[in-house]
C-alpha cells in the first residue's frame, strides 16, 4: 500500500468554541512549525510533556512527529488559519498490537477539544492498522492529558507509580463500549456544532452582500426583511454604489465594515462569490449565507476553500436563507414574502420553494417556527447540523426536515435517533420515484438514495416520513396538538352513516383497526344516543344528534380504554342549522375524572367533509386544539404516524449481538488475495462464496465443486441420501441468474442421471463454463431471499423477504442498514407481506425463527467487517422448522476502503 493512499486523508473538524481545524498527517516539511507549537508552550506545560524542561525533547518530539510515514508510526496535526495548535501521534514497539501514544496542544487552545479530537482521528487510523491499544505515560498532575483520555469513551486502565501513572486504552471493544464511545463522540459533536452554529442563527451583526438599490433585488429583499423583523444586532449593507439602503448604512466592500460581522449574507453574481468569501474571511467572519445559486465546480471549489480556511460555517449556495424568530435574535434573513410566525417548530429544508410552502402551511395551523434554514446546495451545514441545534436551543419541540440527498446518513441516522427520544422528527420522503430521483440529483447537485435504503434509515432513526408536504403538515397539526395514542384501535363516531363507512375504510387503509365495542360500553351508548344510532364501531349517532349527546358518546369511548384514538367525523345538517347547535362542542377537552387514577386523554381528530382547508386545528377550549381534516383518509393516515411514533418510543433502542463462530480473519485473507488477482473486483466464483459464508457461520446446503464429469459423478454419489436426489449448476464468470439461463438441473437420480445432466450442460455451455456445483436436492419449505447492498452512500442495507425465481417480480422485501440490532433483525422478519407464511399461515409450518435472526445478524457482520462486501444474494434461502439454510449465494467485491461515518469532520 502507498504511503499517499495510507496516510490519514486531510480533514477539518469542530472545536467545542465553534472554531474549526484542519486535521492532516504531519510530515518532514512541518518540523519547524512543530518545532515552534513546543517554543510557544508554558515552562510548566512544557515540563508536563516532556517530564522536564529541556529543549532537547521537543527537538526529538518534533523530529519523531514529522519523521516520514511508516507502519506503526502516525502523527497528526490540529492548524487552525494556517498555525499548528495540536500534534499526537502513536509509535508501535516489538508489540504491533500496541502503540505508545504522546500528545501536545498550544497554550490558547486548551479546553476547545484539540486534543480529543486528535486521539479520536488517531484512534480510527490506528484500528484501521490493527492496533488494539493505545499506552501513555504522563504525570499524575498533568491533569489535562488525563482528563482528555478519560473523557475519550473508551476503557481506560490505570496504573501509578508515584508521580507517574501509566494509561492503556483498549481500542478493540465489544458492542457496548463501541456504542458508549459513539455516544460520547456524537455529544462532543453535538456541543460543537451547535457553538458553530450560533453566529448562523443568532448573530450579533450581519452584513448584506448585493444589497440592491432598486427594489426587486434579492440582497434588498433580505435587508427589508431583516429590518422589518427588527433584527437586534447591527446591520450592514454592502454596495459599492450606495451610502445608504433602507435606511440602513452602506459600505463598498467588506473589508470596508466599521466592524466585522459574524454573518454575512452574500446576494452577488456566481462569479463574484469565491471573491467575497475570501474577503468575508480575511475580515473576521464567522458564518456566510449564499443565496446565489448556479456556481460551477472551479467557482464551488474556490468557495469551499475560503471557507475552510477561515473555519467560516456555510449555508446554500442556491437557498432562500435563514430565520430565527426569538425575541432576543428577530432574524430573518430570507427573501420569502412573509416572516415566519413565531413558535416552537424547527424547519430546515433544501427547496426554497418547498420551505416557502411548509412555512406558510404552518403559519395557517398556527403552528410558530422557532428558526428556519434553507440548506440550498448544502455544500456545508445540513440537516444533521440543524437537529443538533434544536436539541440544545430550548425552545423547539418539533422538528421538520426536507431533504433530497444525505452527506453523512448514518450520521445523520445516529443524531435523529437521539433527536425524535425528545421531539417528533417529521420529513418528507422525496425523490422515491426514478423520476423524482433524476429530478432531486438535479436540483441539489447530489445523488439521491435508493427508495428501500432512504426508508430503511427512516424507520430505524424514528422519524416520521411523509410522502407529500401536505401529509406533513396532516401529521404536524396531530402531534402538535394532541397527546400519542398507545396503540392502533380507533372508534369512528359519525352523525352520518356515509361518512362513518368511509372513515373506517380510511382507518383501514391506513394500518389502523376499527375494533367491536366491549357489550357494557354499547349499552351505555345506546343510553344517551338517538333511537335508532349504530352502537357498535364505527358509531353512527344519526343526524338528529345534538352536541351534548355528541359529547357525552365521545366521553364514554374516551375514557373506558377499549380504544387508543378517537375519529369524529361530522357533516353539517338541516337539524342542526335549525336548532343553531353546534356539534363541535362536543369536541371541547374532555375534564380527566378525579375518580379515575388510571384515566388518559386519547388523542382526537376530526373530519369535516365540509370544510374548504385540507387541515386546520380548531380552538376548542383551554390549551388544547383538535386537528379537523376535509378528508377522512388525511385523519387516518396522521393517526398512524402518531400510532407509529408511540410504538417506537416505547420499545428499547436494541443492541448489536455479537454472532459467535466466526473468523473474520479468514474472511479478510480471502478478500485481500481476491483482490490482488482481480484489481477490480468481480462476481465470486461458487468455492470462494461458500468459503466466505463459513467464514461467518452461515449455513449452507452441503456442495461439492466439480470441473468434468467423472469429479460430478463421484460427489454426486457422496452428497445424496441413500436413494435421494442432486442439483447440478453450471457455472463460469459473469453468471448471476443460473434460472433464467437454464444453468439448473434439478431431482437428479442415480449417476446416469448426472452423466446426462452433466453433458447436457456441457452441450450448451462448454465455451464458457468453468464447472458445476453440485448440491443434495433440498426438503420443502419456504423460499426467501437475503443478501446486503453496500450502498456508497448509507453503507450496508441488509434485505430480506420473499425468494426463489418470483422474487424481482413480487418485489415483497424489506431492508434495514447495518449493523442490525437485534430489534432491526425482527422488523426484518415481520416486515415483509409474504411474513405470515413463516408463522405457521394456515395450518402451515412454521419456520426457525432464531435460526433466520442468526443468519441476518452474521450477514450484517459480515458486511460491516467487509467494505469491499459490494453486493450478496442468498437466493434461494430455504426457511424449515429444522433451520433456514442458503441454497444459493452470489457475492460481488469492489476494491473500497473502510469508512468511518462516526469520525468527526466536516464535508
Amino acid at each position: 500500500m502507498t504511503e499517499t493512499a495510507d496516510r490519514t486523508a486531510p480533514a477539518y473538524a469542530l472545536l467545542t468554541d465553534g472554531r474549526t481545524v484542519e486535521i492532516r498527517s504531519a510530515g518532514p516539511g512541518d518540523h519547524e512549525q512543530v518545532l515552534r507549537l513546543y517554543d510557544r508552550m508554558s515552562a510548566e506545560y512544557r515540563r508536563m510533556r516532556f517530564l522536564g524542561t529541556s529543549r532537547t525533547g521537543a527537538a526529538e518530539a518534533a523530529e519523531r512527529d514529522c519523521a516520514p510515514w511508516r507502519p506503526g508510526h502516525r502523527a497528526l496535526l490540529a492548524r487552525h488559519e494556517g498555525t499548528v495548535v495540536g500534534v499526537a501521534g502513536y509509535e508501535t514497539g516489538e508489540d504491533r498490537g500496541s502503540a505508545e501514544i504522546a500528545l501536545a496542544v498550544a497554550d490558547d487552545f486548551h479546553r476547545v477539544g484539540v486534543g480529543t479530537l486528535l486521539v479520536e482521528h488517531l484512534v480510527h487510523a490506528a484500528r484501521a492498522e490493527g492496533i488494539t491499544a493505545f499506552t501513555a505515560d504522563a504525570l499524575v498532575a498533568n491533569h489535562a492529558v488525563l482528563e482528555v483520555f478519560t473523557d475519550l469513551g473508551l476503557p481506560v486502565a490505570r496504573r501509578f507509580a508515584g508521580s507517574d501513572v501509566r494509561c492503556t486504552i483498549a481500542l478493540d471493544v465489544g458492542s457496548d463500549a463501541g456504542e458508549r464511545y459513539l455516544d460520547a463522540v456524537a455529544e462532543r459533536g453535538s456541543t460543537a456544532d451547535a457553538a458553530s452554529l450560533r453566529a448562523l442563527l443568532r448573530p450579533a451583526s450581519i452584513a448584506v452582500v448585493g444589497a440592491g438599490t432598486k427594489p426587486g433585488s434579492v440582497g434588498r429583499a433580505v435587508l427589508v426583511n431583516l429590518r422589518r423583523a427588527g433584527f437586534t444586532g447591527r446591520l450592514y449593507a454592502v454596495n459599492p454604489h450606495a451610502h445608504s439602503i433602507v435606511r440602513t448604512p452602506c459600505y463598498p466592500s467588506v473589508a470596508d465594515l466599521p466592524h466585522p460581522p459574524e454573518l454575512a449574507v452574500l446576494a452577488v453574481p456566481a462569479d463574484a462569490v469565491p471573491e467575497v468569501a475570501e474577503q468575508c474571511g480575511r475580515t473576521g467572519v464567522r458564518a456566510l449565507v449564499v443565496l446565489t445559486s448556479g456556481l460551477g465546480a472551479r467557482q464551488a471549489a474556490a468557495l469551499m476553500a475560503a471557507v475552510r480556511r477561515y473555519g467560516m460555517r456555510l449555508v446554500g449556495p442556491n437557498c432562500l436563507g435563514v430565520a430565527n424568530t426569538d425575541e432576543t435574535a428577530r432574524l430573518d434573513a430570507t427573501f420569502a414574502a412573509h416572516r415566519p410566525l413565531p413558535g416552537s417548530a424547527g424547519v430546515a429544508v433544501q427547496s426554497g420553494g418547498v420551505g416557502i410552502a411548509l412555512l406558510s402551511g404552518l403559519a395557517r395551523l398556527g403552528i410558530g417556527v422557532s428558526s428556519f434554514v434553507s440548506l440550498g446546495d448544502k455544500y456545508d451545514v445540513s440537516g444533521n447540523d440543524l437537529l443538533q441545534w434544536w436539541e440544545g436551543d430550548g425552545v423547539t419541540d418539533l422538528a421538520v426536515l426536507h431533504v433530497e440527498s444525505f452527506g453523512n446518513p448514518r450520521a445523520f441516522s445516529r443524531t435523529a435517533r437521539r433527536v425524535a427520544r425528545r421531539m417528533p422528527v417529521l420529513t418528507v420522503d422525496a425523490g422515491r420515484s426514478q423520476a423524482g430521483r433524476r429530478a432531486a440529483a438535479s436540483h441539489t447537485a447530489a445523488a439521491a438514495a435508493p427508495t428501500m435504503t432512504r426508508q430503511a434509515l427512516f424507520a430505524q432513526a424514528g422519524i416520521t416520513a411523509t410522502t407529500t408536504v401536505a401529509e406533513l403538515l396532516d401529521t404536524a397539526a396531530l402531534l402538535h396538538a394532541q397527546p400519542l395514542p398507545s396503540g392502533t384501535r380507533v372508534a369512528v363516531i359519525s352523525n352520518a352513516g356515509g361518512a362513518t363507512v368511509l372513515a373506517a375504510d380510511a382507518c383501514a387503509e391506513a394500518g389502523l383497526s376499527v375494533p367491536e365495542l366491549p357489550a357494557g360500553l354499547t349499552a351505555a351508548l345506546a343510553a344517551v344516543l338517538p333511537e335508532g344510532a349504530s352502537v357498535a364501531n364505527p358509531v353512527d349517532a344519526t343526524a338528529a344528534v345534538d352536541s351534548d349527546a355528541l359529547r357525552a358518546c365521545v366521553e364514554l369511548i374516551s375514557g373506558h380504554g377499549c380504544v387508543d384514538a378517537v375519529l369524529v367525523a361530522l357533516v353539517p345538517t338541516a337539524l342542526t342549522e335549525a336548532t343553531g347547535d353546534d356539534l363541535l362542542r362536543a369536541l371541547a377537552p374532555l375534564e380527566e375524572p378525579s375518580d379515575r387514577p388510571d384515566w388518559r386523554r386519547r388523542p382526537m381528530a376530526a373530519v369535516l367533509l365540509d370544510q374548504a382547508e385540507s387541515v386546520r386545528l380548531l380552538r376548542t377550549g383551554g390549551d388544547t386544539a383538535v386537528p379537523a381534516y376535509a378528508d377522512p383518509r388525511s385523519a387516518a393516515r396522521a393517526l398512524a404516524h402518531a400510532a407509529a411514533r408511540s410504538r417506537w418510543l416505547r420499545r428499547p433502542p436494541g443492541t448489536v449481538p455479537a454472532p459467535t463462530g466466526t473468523d473474520p480473519a479468514a474472511a479478510r485473507a480471502l478478500v485481500d488475495a481476491y483482490l490482488a488477482t482481480y484489481p477490480e473486483g468481480g462476481w465470486l466464483d461458487p468455492a470462494r462464496c461458500a468459503t466466505l459464508l463459513d467464514a461467518y457461520g452461515i449455513r449452507q446446503q452441503p456442495w461439492a465443486w466439480c470441473e468434468d464429469e467423472q469429479a460430478a459423478v463421484k460427489a454426486a454419489a457422496r452428497l445424496a441420501a441413500p436413494g435421494g436426489r442432486v442439483t447440478l449448476k453450471a457455472y463460469w464468470p459473469g453468471l448471476l441468474h443460473k434460472s433464467d439461463q437454464g444453468a439448473v438441473l434439478l431431482d437428479l437420480a442415480g449417476e446416469d442421471a448426472v452423466r446426462a445432466a452433466h453433458r447436457d450442460l456441457a452441450a450448451r455451455f462448454g465455451d464458457v463454463m468453468t464447472g458445476v456445483l453440485v448440491q443434495p436436492m433440498a426438503g420443502r419449505g419456504t423460499e426467501l431471499v437475503a443478501g446486503v447492498v453496500q450502498d456508497e452512500v448509507f453503507g450496508p442495507l441488509v434485505l430480506f423477504g420473499l425468494g426463489g425465481t418470483a422474487t424481482e417480480l413480487l418485489a415483497d422485501h424489506a431492508g434495514r442498514l447495518a449493523p442490525l440490532t437485534d430489534q432491526d433483525v425482527h422488523d426484518l422478519i415481520v416486515s415483509p407481506r409474504c411474513a405470515p407464511l413463516l408463522f405457521g399461515y394456515r395450518g402451515g409450518p412454521t419456520a426457525d425463527l432464531e435460526s433466520l435472526e442468526q443468519l441476518l445478524l452474521r450477514l450484517s457482520t459480515m458486511a460491516c467487517d467487509l467494505p469491499e462486501l459490494a453486493e450478496a444474494d442468498i437466493n434461494p434461502l430455504l426457511a424449515r422448522r429444522d433451520g433456514a439454510t442458503a441454497l444459493d449465494a452470489r457475492i460481488r467485491l469492489l476494491p473500497r476502503r473502510a469508512h468511518d461515518p462516526y469520525l468527526r469532520r466536516l464535508r
